[in-house]
């Protein structure tokens, strides 16, 4: 392994254990544009794993309803969503931030961030007992 790809290993190990995750992005960059990636990483350091006034709790909550709003993957705001109940919040309590996204952003961004947390905590509905047609999860 050469010197350059032994320390873009070291700093994606490090950035997964800081996050608790890391995305299908960090790793291409880590290999293929290393400098980049560790720029775009202080800026995120900065404003949301840095201890700063905002618990990591606080942060995890706005950043779940922040990639709720902007319609992020689905993956993306799951990692989130587990990291947030790694850290100790409830799914009810993630389930609430999320509901914040309704009246800004609407129905269709709540339902990208309900439909990544419906499955990370694996809860279910009632089903309706008269025929109805299928409406599916509302979310891509």
């Amino acid at each position: 392994m050469t010197t350059e790809i032994a320390e873009a290993q070291d700093y994606i190990d490090d950035m997964a254990r800081k996050r608790g995750y890391v995305l299908d992005y960090h790793k291409v960059m880590a290999k293929h544009d290393f400098p980049v990636l560790k720029a775009a990483n202080h800026v995120v350091s900065a404003a949301y794993l840095d201890q700063r006034t905002l618990d990591r709790k606080t942060k995890e909550l706005i950043f779940i309803v922040s990639l709720t709003v902007m319609r992020a993957s689905k993956g993306h705001i799951q990692s989130h969503i587990r990291v947030a109940l790694d850290l100790g919040l409830t799914p009810t309590e993630i389930l609430e931030a999320i509901e914040i996204s309704l009246p800004e952003a609407g129905i269709v961004a709540f339902q990208t961030g309900f439909e990544a947390w419906r499955e990370v905590v694996g809860v279910d509905g009632i089903e309706p007992t008269v025929q109805v047609h299928e409406g599916g999860s509302g979310a891509s």
